[in-house]
C-alpha cells in the first residue's frame, strides 16, 4: 500500500514537472527575423540593392517590415526565400522614403487586403485627413468661388498612392497587438526635419526585440522610447542612420548602445554604414550578428552567440543621384548640405 502511494505521488510530481517544463518552453520567445532587402549579403540567391525589408516572425505573428527600393528585386527576393505574402498578419512601412516602400505594389498584388501600418502625415503619401476648419473662409464670395460651394465636409480626406490599400495611419506610439508596439517619432535632423517614422518593438520574456527602418529620429531617441516598454533591449536590427557619420558621432552612438542602454545583441544593416559596422563589431564582439540580405536571425534562447562583421554599401555618385530623386527636397543623410558648406568655405 505504501509502495503504491509513493508511486502515485511520484507520477503526480512527474506530471507537475512536465507541465511546468512545458509552460516554460512555451514561454520561451521563439521565431526569427529574415532580411529580405539590403545592399550587402552572402546569399547568392538574393539580389542586393539599397533599401530595407525584413520578415519578423515572433509572438505568433508574421510581420513584414518595409518593402525595399525596387518592386522587381523585392519580388525576386521574396521568391528566393519562399515567403508566403498571403499569410502575413500585417505590414509596417517605417517612413515615406522610396527605398523602404517601393515593393508594396508587389505585396498588394498578392495580398490586396492586408493591413498596413504607416506614419500619419498631413497630405502624406499614405493618406490623411484634416477638419475643414483648417482653412480660412470668406462668406462674401459667391458659391462658385468657394471650396465645395461653401459647404465643405466636416472632415476632408486626402488620397494615398495606394487607393484601395487597407492603410491605418499611426500618429503616436501604439500597441497594435499584445506585446507588439509601433514607436512613432519625428525627425528633428536637418535634411529630414519633421519626417515621421515608425519602429517595431516586440516585448518578449527575454526583453524587447527592436526593428528600425532608418532611425531618422535618432537611435538614442528610439531607445529612450523603447525603455518605456521594457528597459531590457534584447536585440536591435535595421538601419541606424550613421552611413556618413563622423568617427566621433559613431563612437558616441556605439557607447550609448553598449553602455547607456545596455543592448544585449545587435544586428545592424542598411544605412548604419561600414565604419559603424566595424565599430559595433569591435564593441559587441560575439553579440554582433551579421544581418546581410538573406540572413535569418534566430530569436530563440542564446541569440547573440554567433556573428561576424557586416560589409555595408559605400555611397557612390550614382547612389547620390538616386537619393536626390527619391528624397526630392529632402537630404536624408545630410550629404548635400555638407557639400554645400564645403563649397562655401572654399570660396571664402
Amino acid at each position: 500500500m505504501k509502495l503504491r502511494t509513493n508511486l502515485v505521488l511520484a507520477a503526480a510530481l512527474a506530471g507537475v514537472v512536465i507541465m511546468v517544463s512545458t509552460r516554460i518552453a512555451a514561454a520561451e520567445p521563439t521565431g526569427k527575423i529574415t532580411i529580405l532587402y539590403d545592399a550587402f549579403g552572402t546569399d547568392p540567391a538574393m539580389k542586393k540593392d539599397w533599401g530595407f525589408s525584413a520578415l519578423v516572425e515572433i509572438s505568433g505573428k508574421r510581420i513584414l517590415f518595409d518593402t525595399g527600393n525596387d518592386q522587381d528585386i523585392f519580388a525576386a527576393n521574396i521568391k528566393a526565400k519562399n515567403v508566403d505574402l498571403t499569410s502575413i498578419d500585417f505590414v509596417v512601412l517605417s517612413h515615406r522614403h522610396s527605398d523602404h516602400m517601393a515593393g508594396l505594389n508587389h505585396v498588394l498584388s498578392v495580398n490586396p487586403t492586408v493591413k498596413i501600418y504607416a506614419p500619419r502625415e498631413g497630405f502624406g503619401i499614405y493618406g490623411s485627413s484634416l477638419p475643414s476648419s483648417f482653412y480660412r473662409k470668406d462668406e462674401s464670395l459667391p458659391a462658385e468661388m468657394r471650396y465645395y460651394d461653401g459647404k465643405p465636409p466636416e472632415v476632408m480626406k486626402f488620397g494615398t498612392a495606394w487607393q484601395r490599400a487597407n492603410i491605418e495611419p499611426i500618429d503616436k506610439t501604439t500597441e497594435i497587438a499584445p506585446g507588439i508596439t509601433l514607436i512613432a517619432l519625428v525627425s528633428d535632423a536637418p535634411g529630414t526635419k519633421e519626417l515621421k517614422e515608425l519602429s517595431l518593438a516586440v516585448n518578449t520574456a527575454d526583453g524587447v526585440v527592436l526593428v528600425i527602418g532608418c532611425a531618422h529620429s535618432g537611435i538614442e531617441n528610439i531607445l529612450e522610447a523603447t525603455k518605456a516598454i521594457n528597459p531590457r533591449i534584447r536585440l536591435i536590427t535595421g538601419g541606424f542612420h550613421l552611413v556618413v557619420a563622423s568617427d566621433e558621432t559613431i563612437a558616441k552612438a556605439v557607447a550609448a548602445l553598449k553602455d547607456t542602454f545596455k543592448v544585449e545583441s545587435i544586428a545592424p544593416g542598411h544605412c548604419t554604414g561600414e565604419p559603424t559596422f566595424a565599430a559595433l563589431k569591435q564593441a559587441f564582439g560575439d553579440r554582433y550578428l551579421y544581418a546581410g540580405v538573406g540572413t535569418s536571425l534566430p530569436l530563440g534562447p542564446g541569440v547573440g552567440s554567433v556573428g561576424r562583421r557586416g560589409e555595408g554599401p559605400a555611397i557612390q555618385e550614382d547612389d547620390l543621384a538616386t537619393y536626390r530623386k527619391l528624397a526630392q527636397r529632402e537630404d536624408p543623410f545630410g550629404i548635400l548640405r555638407a557639400r554645400q558648406q564645403r563649397t562655401r568655405l572654399s570660396h571664402l
